[in-house]
């Protein structure tokens, strides 16, 4: 049977089935309400982990989640992401990963959430300007400090896990795959061997035609959604796979945690793993 937890640092036990906040609206009136509900509606359905970040909103997502959830219950793992500034660019931001930005981020997430430590902090990206070892050292130094639990990694390759574990522990990862985006199954495969949280983002989206079709085919044999079949065949392909699917209604919401009910016998399973070299 799949296992519905995971200790990630070997020590922190979240339900593997999380929720993602990006999605979520901040700005004031029914959205913001609507946004309010669904975080507190995920805690009551058993959500222990929830992810932001510091870009989304620039911290507008922490400061929903607080309201939401405060105090918060126990148990509850509320990720943050630093490591992305605003930016004049066409795109509105840019990777920003200097000790003092990081430094600063840190210190209003943790205003914003009304914590004295972020149990998971993750660096949004690796800045290609500024070397690795500052990045890794401004995090390490905020953990002794005593700010920071643990610090995890978010869109990178294997060979940058294995220089950042150099130096310092790594926690999770936080990687884009799915079951029709596998072309980050290296790290996952070392995140594994190491006993790495993998969280997946954006771990429904869709892919090929074909590909899609045979879900929905799956989905419909066993009366679930593809959405549904997706995360629970995440939650089955491997055991430190963390889904954090993001959603701002709560009838998806609920269609998404039910997916940690929904078996995939063997024979479902070869079928769906196939399904890489049609979306490819």
């Amino acid at each position: 049977m799949t296992s519905t937890m995971f200790n990630i640092g070997g020590d922190l036990a979240v339900r593997r089935l999380g929720f993602g906040a990006m999605r979520l609206p901040t700005e004031a009136g029914p959205a913001r309400e609507a946004s309010l509900a669904v975080a507190r509606r995920a805690v009551e359905l058993g959500v222990t982990l929830i992810d932001t970040a510091h870009m989304y909103g620039w911290g507008a997502n922490e400061e929903l989640l607080a309201e939401a959830l405060y105090p918060y219950a126990d148990g509850l793992l509320i990720t943050t992401k630093v490591g992305v500034a605003r930016s004049s660019s066409s795109a509105g931001w840019k990777l920003d990963a200097r000790p003092d930005v990081l430094r600063a981020q840190v210190d209003h997430a943790l205003r914003r959430l009304r914590v004295e430590r972020i149990d998971l902090l993750q660096l949004h990206r690796i800045d290609p300007e500024v070397p690795l070892a500052e990045q890794l050292g401004a995090l390490r130094e905020l953990q002794t400090e005593g700010k920071v639990g643990r610090i995890g990694l978010s869109e990178v390759t294997a060979a940058e896990l294995d220089r950042a574990r150099e130096s310092v522990d790594v926690a999770s990862v936080q990687n884009r795959y799915s079951l029709l985006d596998r072309e980050h199954e290296p790290v996952l495969a070392a995140c594994e061997a190491a006993g790495i949280a993998f969280l997946p983002w954006r771990p429904v989206a869709g892919a090929a035609s074909a590909a899609s079709a045979e879900i929905a085919a799956v989905a419909a044999e066993l009366d679930a959604t593809p959405a549904q079949v997706s995360l629970a065949w995440l939650l089955h392909h491997s055991p430190v796979i963390l889904p954090i699917p993001g959603t701002a209604r709560i009838d998806h919401l609920e269609e998404n945690l039910a997916a940690a009910r929904l078996r995939l016998d063997q024979a479902c399973l070869d079928r769906l793993d196939r399904l890489d070299r049609l979306a490819g």
